[in-house]
């Protein structure tokens, strides 16, 4: 287990030399594998060595593990997220002319998996505390015409799924649940991804829970669901040759499933070590001119990225990149306004919480093995010049 990780402010202290040698990535997936890199390399060989690498036994463990692990009855494992998006959707009979109820403030694969299957997306604003849809918004995007509502837990933030649920319940609607940054997050006590009808996870690198490579997964309780997610993710074949719909070649690779499963039992202990980088960083921040990010009272927040709110936002980016700090944007253009659904007549103003935070957010360095010293490094950087309430 890794040592509790909780600095204040005060208890940071860099030298000058320490800074001018100091440089921050976004995420350091050298840093974790070096962790875990015995276990990992034994499995790969394993793998290589029993020359089976397409959904074998390392797939089938991670399946029975995770669906375990989030509390959910079926696993099925696929090639990449926005693979389970597009069979969690597909698998619970969404088409053309139907419409899907989703945030623009996301990563386009959520609503380019509706776009896949000839359905519409709706798309709606968020909270902007939570980052996350809100039941009232999605209520007043209900037409005859909807038939699923696509929940992000965004940023490792679960979305306040109970009146979600509720409203699906009362207008006989589907929720998928996009848990693609969420592996491990709780709402009010458990693991989100198990709520809905089938809930969705990407395992890209830089993941919570992360391959070294691409793959998926869909997990749901409903046995007939999990039954044709298995046929589609794979040719619709029930037996070799023998193909009982047309499906698709979305299989998971036993390489990527084998290190998923030297991954897994290390995620708590990792999204507690994002937890407390997020605790400090909320320390070193406090009285910077940041909207800092906010944990919901109903949420056990995992901190896939650690998103502030600037003012200055291109300008500060740039000025912690002159520093050797790397930071990302999560998202610069909301997906109501791309060029890609110009067709649906969005326009500026439509969605204005979400217009806003697209041009302020900033996510700072994140991952588990973040040092004290990187931390108070960026922290000293963010509060130079305009970027601080107080004088310094």
């Amino acid at each position: 287990m890794s040592q509790p990780f909780a600095p204040s402010s005060d208890q940071i202290r860099i030298s000058k030399s320490e800074i001018r040698n100091l440089s921050v990535p976004f995420v350091d997936l050298k840093a974790q594998y070096q962790t875990i890199k015995a276990e990992v390399d034994v499995t790969i060989a394993r793998v290589i060595e029993n020359t089976a690498f397409i959904m074998g036994l390392e797939v089938a463990a991670f399946e029975e593990a995770f669906a375990e692990y989030l509390g959910a009855r079926f696993c099925v494992g696929v090639n990449n997220g926005t693979a389970a998006l597009h069979l969690a959707l597909l698998a619970c009979g969404i088409g053309r002319d139907d419409e899907v109820i989703v945030p623009s403030f996301t990563f386009f694969a959520t609503d380019e998996a509706v776009s896949a299957l000839g359905a519409t997306p709706v798309f709606i604003d968020i909270d902007p505390n939570s980052y996350t849809v809100t039941a009232s918004a999605i209520e007043k995007a209900i037409t005859p015409r909807t038939r699923a509502i696509i929940p992000v837990h965004l940023y490792g933030q679960p979305a306040d799924l109970d009146p979600i649920l509720a409203l699906a319940e009362q207008h006989n609607l589907q929720i998928v649940e996009d848990a693609a940054q969420a592996h491990g997050a709780e709402y009010r006590g458990k693991r989100v991804g198990s709520f809905g009808h089938v809930g969705c996870f990407s395992f890209y690198p830089s993941k919570n829970l992360g391959t070294y490579g691409e793959a998926g997964a869909i997990v749901t309780n409903d046995e007939d669901l999990a039954t044709r997610l298995r046929l589609l993710r794979d040719h619709g074949s029930t037996s070799k040759y023998a193909h009982a719909i047309v499906g698709y070649n979305f299989r998971m690779e036993e390489i990527q499933a084998a290190v998923l499963n030297v991954k897994l039992p290390h995620l708590d202990d990792w999204n507690n070590q994002r937890r407390a980088r997020a605790a400090a960083y909320n320390d070193l921040l406090k009285d910077s001119r940041l909207v800092l990010p906010c944990g919901m009272e109903y949420a056990r927040h995992v901190y896939h990225v650690y998103a502030v709110q600037s003012d200055n936002r291109d300008e500060l980016q740039k000025q912690l990149a002159a520093a050797g700090i790397q930071t990302g944007v999560h998202y610069p253009i909301p997906i109501h306004l791309q060029p890609a659904y110009g067709l649906l007549g969005y326009k500026p103003g439509d969605l204005p919480a979400t217009e806003q935070l697209s041009e302020r957010v900033l996510s700072l360095p994140m991952f588990p093995e973040l040092s004290h010293e990187q931390q108070g490094y960026v922290a000293a950087e963010i509060q130079k010049g305009h970027n601080v309430r107080s004088s310094q």
